[in-house]
């Protein structure tokens, strides 16, 4: 990861909120097939009281990549996205965002993260395992007919 590079949580009051959020739904629609996005929700989805998001900016002010997680109940998360642009892939920002998240949660004393990730994202998948996470299940048709889900989780308790 570039030296410089910084996580930053999204704020709502912060002044620049409106160009972050553009940058990021940009990310989601350019990443995520339209059925996966994100796009049309975002707004709704970031005014929910539980759900927090934190992006990476490079040195020049560029949106790298994401995190969008949620907290349903008190003792449990879900990671519901992590994007990192197709050109900065493979350079720690992914694994910096979802650290980032991690810490957020444990930080709230949440017991379980879990995530949902397509088995054939091998690399998504070789972050998480590194991380901790661990396959629960496998669901059939998850994000279309031809498409399933590793079902993932972290317990903090057994870490």
């Amino acid at each position: 990861m570039e030296t410089g590079a910084a996580v930053v949580e999204l704020q709502r009051n912060s002044t620049n909120f409106a160009n972050i959020v553009e940058e990021i739904l940009k990310l989601e629609k350019k990443i995520f097939p339209k059925h996966e996005s994100l796009a049309r929700s975002f707004d709704q989805e970031l005014r929910k009281n539980n759900t927090g998001l934190l992006y990476m900016m490079d040195l020049h002010g560029e949106v790298v990549g994401y995190v969008m997680y949620s907290w349903p109940s008190s003792l449990s998360a879900c990671i519901t996205k992590l994007a990192v642009k197709e050109s900065r892939r493979r350079q720690g920002h992914g694994e910096a965002l979802l650290k980032a998240a991690i810490q957020k949660c444990r930080t709230r004393n949440i017991h379980r993260i879990s995530l949902h990730v397509d088995p054939l994202r091998i690399p998504a998948m070789g972050l998480y395992k590194k991380l901790g996470f661990q396959v629960d299940s496998l669901i059939k048709c998850y994000y279309s007919a031809d498409r399933d889900a590793n079902r993932m989780y972290l317990d903090f308790d057994s870490n």
